[in-house]
């Protein structure tokens, strides 16, 4: 007799949580998305949107740039060349060889990476070569991961290279090229050195000695000296790379399409308010015209507090249309609390003052029947002084919203910075890697040349 059949028990295999760059690309291509610009904004930022457009494009495709970085004739395309075990960049006795950015792919297996790139770059500090001394910086700024090359002790230029890189958030290894030339009992102390140079904060920063083309010296046979090539010795960069990029790498990515997004968004806001400076100015001053008008002719007190601040918010919300900040009311009421609370004794003395007035010129009106109408005369210097304080708090209301505005780049759950902000509370290592980012984030914006 046939055995019924029994069902057995299915259970769907458990989700995989979604990496850290399959988190960036999701929020980043949601943003993305929602970017609105119009044409003469694609127009004015094209090349900032460009690179935008590529480092998402990188972090699509999961392929990681490294890139290497520091002055004229440290070795950096030779130590590149140790790397990939080709002679792949050129390299010469002269200084300055590197001419434009250069890279070429790495054949390493990282876990979650498509490919590695290396990138070289010209000299930091060419006598004549600004050109390119722009171009390294924003191969650097665009790269996934920096090597900073040095040869001996830290130098001006390129401590000050290293405060650009991490104060944009960018990941740095310290290369301490050339090792070789220095005799064995100094190499600590130059080590020590460095490590007092760099920057407070950052005297941890993992700082890797290589030779990366070492030269022997041999006597020859008729007793002249010369020296010969010797393997690279570049095995402790290898390692410290691929263990890097092996546990990182998705962050990595992640970190530098969110910084691409956070430099494009402040650009935008920054350019939306230098265009919408004169417009804003004339909006503003409309609107203060209306107030004084209504106060000045309107004899009720209330009415008076009723219409200033409908108008202020009208105000507030045509400057977010004006510089493309999509605010509904909800927005434009939390806006305007943000602002009360940051106006907070202006808005007292205000309303201090128009009580007073206010008063005053209510007084002075009942009074007229029994002065004559003597009493109205001191009554257009009240109802001016009541216009001229609207007007000064409407316009200091306007200067704040567009102040806002700037700031708001920076705030909303999909906001770049935000996203930063979020990754480094949930990330150890995003957070020693956004450290100096973020302290230079949170300073106050130099508003003063962008506001109406």
């Amino acid at each position: 007799m046939a055995q019924p059949l029994q069902c057995m028990a299915f259970s769907p295999p458990p989700l995989r949580s979604p990496s850290t760059a399959e988190r960036c690309e999701l929020l980043l291509g949601e943003w993305r998305s929602e970017l609105r610009l119009s044409d003469r904004e694609r127009s004015a930022l094209g090349p900032e949107l460009q690179a935008l457009d590529q480092q998402l494009r990188a972090l699509k495709q999961r392929r990681l740039r490294v890139a290497v970085f520091g002055r004229v004739g440290v070795g950096k395309s030779s130590l590149l060349n140790a790397l990939l075990e080709e002679q792949a960049f050129a390299t010469d006795v002269a200084h300055g060889c590197t001419r434009s950015q250069q890279r070429r792919p790495w054949r390493v297996r990282i876990p979650g990476i498509a490919g590695v790139d290396l990138v070289d770059t010209p000299g930091i500090d060419e006598i004549a070569a600004k050109a390119r001394q722009r171009l390294a910086a924003r191969v650097a700024v665009g790269a996934d991961l920096v090597l900073l090359v040095l040869d001996s002790d830290l130098t001006t230029p390129e401590a000050e290279a290293l405060e650009h890189l991490l104060a944009a958030g960018k990941p740095v290894l310290l290369v301490l090229n050339r090792i070789d030339c220095w005799p064995a009992d100094e190499r600590e102390g130059l080590i020590s050195s460095i490590r007092r140079r760099l920057p407070p904060g950052h005297r941890d920063l993992e700082l890797l000695a290589v030779a990366s083309a070492p030269r022997q010296a041999v006597v020859l046979n008729d007793g002249r000296v010369r020296s010969e090539p010797m393997p690279p010795q570049v095995a402790p960069l290898r390692r410290a790379l691929v263990e890097l990029l092996s546990q990182h790498g998705a962050l990595l990515l992640g970190l530098n399409g969110l910084r691409a997004a956070d430099r494009f968004a402040q650009r935008l806001h920054q350019w939306r308010l230098r265009r919408g400076k004169d417009n804003a100015q004339a909006l503003i001053g409309r609107y203060a015209a209306l107030k004084a008008t209504g106060v000045a002719a309107n004899p009720l007190l209330l009415l008076d507090l009723a219409g200033g601040i409908a108008l202020d918010t009208a105000l507030v919300v045509q400057l977010c249309e004006l510089y493309g900040l999509e605010l509904g009311g909800g927005g434009a009421r939390a806006l305007l609390t943000r602002l009360s609370a940051q106006n907070a004794l202006l808005g007292g003395t205000q309303l201090g003052i128009q009580l007073l007035l206010g008063g005053l010129r209510q007084v002075l009106l009942l009074a007229a029947p029994l002065s004559g109408g003597l009493s109205l005369a001191p009554a257009a210097p009240v109802a001016l002084a009541q216009a001229a304080l609207a007007v000064h708090t409407t316009r200091l209301t306007g200067r704040l919203a567009a102040a806002e505005l700037l700031r708001s780049a920076e705030r909303g759950r999909l906001r770049p910075a935000s996203l930063l902000r979020r990754l480094a509370r949930q990330d150890p290592q995003a957070r020693a890697w956004l450290q100096q980012w973020q302290e230079q984030s949170n300073r106050p914006a130099a508003l003063k040349p962008l506001l109406p």
